[in-house]
């Protein structure tokens, strides 16, 4: 017998459901009409789902459509109804799982803000460069730095301008695409 099914008194038997919390990317082609974001994050607020990162911008000017990129965390059975439910949507045109489907590159920018001065703004610099964060405003009292990359990354550079005079983030949100030749 296989250890994931388990017998339930019948002859037949039921697979047995994961619950485990899973982390998605989901790429959502859609018409770029008014309301429509409102729609898809009406659809994830009515049902409880979270929105852990969501950007959107107009990617096929001629054609008029937008992309919608949306971060959840769920289990797979939510997920799924996810997914169905968007698919649904009238101007929805395409739903893809990036996590899913594997080979797909994911970035995100932030703009820190740290202050600090001595040994502090020195150790700040040389920590910058580390990450490759690029500044983009600089005064005798602070800098802010744009810092390009995986969540991870950005996330391991605020925790270590934390102790130096962090002072604000501003993170844009995921923007994901599939590797390869094809288009979503």
């Amino acid at each position: 017998m296989n250890a994931h099914l388990q017998p339930t008194g019948s002859a037949y038997f039921l697979t047995k459901e994961t619950q485990e919390i899973e982390r998605h990317t989901l790429s959502v082609l859609v018409d770029n009409e008014p309301g429509i974001l409102a729609r898809v994050v009406g659809l994830f607020s009515a049902r409880g789902y979270n929105i852990e990162s969501l950007t959107v911008s107009e990617t096929e000017h001629g054609r008029r459509l937008s992309r919608i990129t949306v971060v959840v965390i769920a289990t797979p059975k939510t997920l799924t109804q996810i997914k169905l439910q968007l698919e649904r949507l009238v101007p929805v045109h395409k739903v893809h799982d990036l996590t899913a489907e594997g080979a797909s590159l994911e970035r995100e920018l932030a703009l820190i803000k740290v202050a600090g001065s001595g040994d502090r703004r020195a150790e700040t610099l040389r920590l910058a460069d580390a990450f490759r964060a690029q500044i983009v405003d600089a005064s005798v009292e602070s800098f802010v730095f744009e810092v390009t990359g995986k969540p991870a990354k950005i996330d391991s550079f605020i925790a270590l301008m934390q102790p130096l005079g962090l002072v604000e983030v501003v993170r844009t949100g995921l923007a994901a695409i599939s590797r390869g030749p094809q288009s979503m």
